[in-house]
């Protein structure tokens, strides 16, 4: 198995003012594929700290991705430092200059002459291209270990690690390199839930080349296969068996697959009987909505979302006059706003999803009742669940909750299956 170590530099990841994603995008990256990290080291702006460190992962690993530092700003130090490490000497590469000055020269502007920095490279290096950058990839050895030097802005880096330097690392660890990755995303369900659903699915393939594994992120989890094959049309050939299985064993809790989200289902669904849909919504902060509102052909689906925190002042918004906003929250209260909601826009459909949180601390026995309903011209369906957590876990939850129970309900499934995350 080849050791990998990855190496993040800067004093803003090592401090912890900011949240160190691009560690976690590229462990996860490497795992989809089969590579496993198993040295992490985080370093600030300090050259003698990045020289060691790039020593010592010499010394250890087969490969390392070192994130950051290939900026313009004297604290970007990982091209200077890279080649201290590795002992030659610091070189201008003058083809990179030019992709330089032609991507300033593109946007009508003059570059400055600290960037003319991002062109020094060590002698022996190999340039991994950056599309849409001016931080310059680059390979090189140090010790024992190939090394991967990347920018740190994440939309540079992920392009770069996909398409150059997974090939790449693949290559070098004799692995199958005809790789499928199919993700399933389901809600409802716990990790421990499906991992015994679905034990035994691996075995469909006897050879051993499909891997399952799980992303659990509340109120979601990712199921993944990674299946292996000696070119595409093998490993198309050994997932089949595989993702049918999958399909039959969660059914339907499965809310999307691969890149396809929640809410692109819904409004994909809605928009294919040219529907139109209104949002009734309390304590979430209006998540419902702006989990759909924004989305690409939104403005031919999307009527209206009423945010509010009180009963009374959902009941004014949607017109319901004279409605008592006092006692227990119910199925029955729900209907009777997604109706009113419906009916006050003329949209084809309406979701309430409205929470009557518990009082008391903010702690994990903390929970929320809520009461949620879709209503059509014809007919109404409702659920209502109990959802313990904290304040946040069950806003998460009624979020999740009333999209996929819309989701059911366009696609003809029953609204109301038992979910992991409920409480009686």
């Amino acid at each position: 198995m080849m050791r990998i170590e990855i190496i993040c530099t800067g004093d803003e990841v090592l401090t912890g003012k900011i949240v160190n994603t691009n560690f976690s995008y590229i462990s996860q990256k490497l795992e989809d594929v089969g590579l496993s990290v198993r040295w992490e080291t985080t370093v600030g702006d300090d050259r003698e700290s990045l020289l060691r460190a790039l020593r010592l992962a010499g010394e250890r690993a087969d490969a390392v991705i070192v994130n950051g530092g290939l900026g313009p700003t004297v604290d970007d130090l990982s091209q200077e430092v890279a080649a201290q490490a590795a002992r030659v000497e610091l070189v201008l590469n003058d083809e990179w200059l030019t992709r330089m000055e032609e991507f300033f020269r593109r946007r009508s502007r003059v570059m400055p002459p600290n960037n003319r920095k991002q062109a020094m490279l060590p002698a022996t290096a190999e340039v991994i291209d950056n599309p849409i950058g001016t931080a310059c990839g680059f390979a090189l050895d140090i010790g024992q270990a190939r090394f991967f030097f990347t920018p740190g802005v994440p939309r540079e880096l992920h392009r770069m690690l996909e398409e150059q330097i997974i090939p790449r690392l693949l290559a070098k660890s004799g692995m199958q390199t005809a790789i499928v990755l199919k993700r399933f995303h389901s809600y409802g369900l716990g990790e421990s839930h499906v991992d015994a659903l679905l034990r035994g699915v691996e075995e469909l393939v006897p050879d051993g080349s499909v891997k399952l594994g799980f992303r659990a992120h509340y109120p979601q989890l990712e199921t993944k296969l990674t299946v292996r094959g000696t070119d595409t049309e093998d490993t198309r050939r050994k997932l089949a068996p595989v993702e049918r299985e999958v399909r039959k064993r969660l059914g339907n809790f499965i809310l999307s697959e691969d890149d396809a989200t929640l809410e692109g289902v819904v409004l994909a669904e809605l928009a294919s009987r040219q529907g139109s849909l209104s949002i009734v919504e309390t304590f979430t902060s209006g998540a419902i909505a702006a989990r759909l509102a924004h989305l690409p052909g939104a403005d031919k689906v999307f009527c209206r979302a009423v945010v509010a925190r009180a009963l009374d002042e959902v009941y004014a918004a949607v017109g319901l006059e004279g409605a008592s906003a006092t006692g227990e929250l119910t199925r029955e209260t729900a209907e009777a706003v997604a109706r009113a909601a419906r009916r006050q826009t003329g949209a084809t459909h309406a979701l309430a999803v409205l929470i009557d949180l518990d009082e008391g601390a903010d702690r994990i026995d903390l929970g929320g009742t809520i009461c949620l309903a879709i209503a059509t011209e014809h007919e109404v369906a409702s659920r209502r669940s109990r959802i313990l957590g904290g304040r946040e876990w069950v806003r998460l939850g009624a979020v999740e909750m009333g999209l996929d129970c819309l989701r059911r309900y366009l696609q003809n499934l029953p609204v109301y299956e038992r979910i992991d995350f409920e409480k009686a």
